[in-house]
């Protein structure tokens, strides 16, 4: 066997499943987990949990015994947590670290890795609706009601961008505002709403209404437990950073062209950023209900991801012809 083509395959795996792949995404999530509650309880004035309570929490849940529901469909309820792990740990791949040529990377990519986004949520619905659980069923309609209304501002703030930089592909949208940073500072606007699009797609406070632990008790995770309920909480973990690492490289794509070790800590530095913004974020306000949920995605959010897709259409019209190539 041919000694580059095994290196190769080597290399693939390693990348894939230790670094920066699988492996990485979960420790570095699980931090992320533990700087999201620590820094949640001291907005509220309490200690918080010691830094390994995340893992704590995953391999407890792993130790307990799995129940599945009597009337549940248990091919649907026992598939949902495994895709929806694997289509956000599969999107995490396409994402440019602290490098915008990656690996990983083709013309459309940006696409896939906002379908792949989609996934979980999905799969939150079908795993609560097939759980046949009143509770479950309740969360999984909000979910997928929520998912409707936060995805139309969430997909256009990344349009606009997109169109600007003249690619679909996120690795090159990285490099197009490393080399032009003065373009990056047209999509703020985007920014925002992304943020907030990406509350209501982790379900966090003031999004958590498929959750609402004090109306119906976990929604669509009510019947789930032991490792089942381990893969869906870290999945919410991994779309955590995932969702960070998609709007670090759209909108903050500064630090890309520094040396190996400075680039990565900038990287990290700015998942941290946008971890803890989230957090700051869902400490200062009180959950929402669903119609002012939807009407504040459809009425305030997606206007405004309308006018950042304007912004970027008038900055491109204005740009000499070649620019972009």
């Amino acid at each position: 066997m041919d000694a580059q083509f095994v290196y190769q395959n080597l290399y693939d795996l390693f990348y894939m499943l230790v670094f920066p792949g699988l492996l990485f995404l979960i420790a570095f999530a699980l931090f992320a987990e533990y700087v999201d509650r620590k820094l949640h309880a001291r907005l509220q004035h309490r200690v918080g949990p010691p830094w390994f309570q995340p893992l704590a929490d995953v391999i407890k849940l792993a130790a307990k015994e799995e129940m599945t529901p009597r009337l549940a469909d248990r091919r649907m309820f026992l598939m949902a947590p495994l895709v929806a792990l694997a289509a956000t740990a599969t999107a995490f791949l396409y994402i440019p670290t602290w490098k915008s040529d990656i690996r990983y990377h083709f013309e459309g990519d940006l696409i896939l890795v906002l379908y792949m986004l989609t996934v979980p949520t999905v799969t939150f619905f079908l795993g609560g609706w097939y759980s046949r659980s009143v509770y479950s069923m309740i969360g999984a309609a909000r979910a997928v009601m929520q998912l409707f209304a936060y995805e139309v501002p969430l997909f256009l703030c990344i349009l606009g961008p997109a169109l600007l930089a003249n690619t679909w592909s996120i690795s090159k949208m990285a490099a197009f505002y490393q080399v032009h940073p003065a373009f990056a500072a047209l999509n703020i606007l985007g920014l925002g709403v992304c943020l907030v699009a990406l509350l209501g797609k982790l379900e966090r406070v003031p999004f958590d209404i498929p959750e609402a632990e004090t109306e119906i008790v976990a929604g669509s995770f009510t019947e789930y437990s032991g490792r089942l309920l381990a893969m869906l909480r870290l999945t919410i973990d991994l779309e955590t950073i995932v969702g960070a690492a998609l709007i670090a490289a759209v909108f903050l794509p500064f630090g890309l062209g520094l040396p190996a070790a400075a680039g990565f800590a900038v990287y990290l530095v700015k998942l941290l950023a946008v971890v803890c913004v989230l957090t700051v974020m869902r400490s200062i306000m009180a959950r929402l209900r669903i119609d002012q949920m939807i009407n504040l995605c459809w009425k305030v959010a997606a206007p405004l991801g309308v006018a950042q897709v304007l912004i970027d259409l008038v900055a491109k019209g204005y740009l000499p012809r070649g620019y972009l190539q």
